[in-house]
């Protein structure tokens, strides 16, 4: 193989990840946009305190990453951070029109949502501790 095939193949690949990269990020901003109108009916939100910062986290029970990491670290945040976030889990399984209306395709993912419901983050796969707690911090 000649080296501007492997150059050119190399360049096709670089260009098809960056677009992926981009339309992740712009199918992510999207789905936040469409999930940014709370009202008290809102699917997902019946044990939300209004006035509190909270985590709506999605999970099923045969998820091992949620199980075994997502929870955890979940776990870990609300006993450090106490009273300032409420975590809201929703296991998608059961609740299929909740996961449906925030866009969930793939489990854990988390929304971290303002004091006044209103998400300002989505979090796809596992997210780690300190991106959780600097997305709550963040105003």
């Amino acid at each position: 193989m000649a080296i501007e095939d492997i150059l050119a193949r190399s360049l096709i690949a670089l260009a098809l990840a960056v677009a992926g990269v981009i339309g992740f990020r712009v199918w992510r901003s999207a789905q936040l946009r469409r999930v940014s109108e709370i009202s008290p009916r809102t699917p997902g939100l019946t044990e939300w305190q209004p006035g509190r910062r909270a985590i709506l986290y999605f999970t099923t029970p045969d998820c091992a990453p949620c199980r075994t990491t997502q929870r955890p670290t979940l776990r870990r945040l609300q006993a450090d951070l106490g009273e300032a976030v409420q975590v809201i889990e929703i296991d998608a399984s059961v609740e299929r029109s909740v996961a449906d209306h925030w866009g969930v395709l793939s489990v854990p993912t988390t929304f971290v949502l303002a004091d006044d419901g209103r998400p300002e983050h989505v979090n796809i796969g596992v997210t780690g501790y300190d991106r959780l707690k600097r997305q709550i911090a963040a105003r």
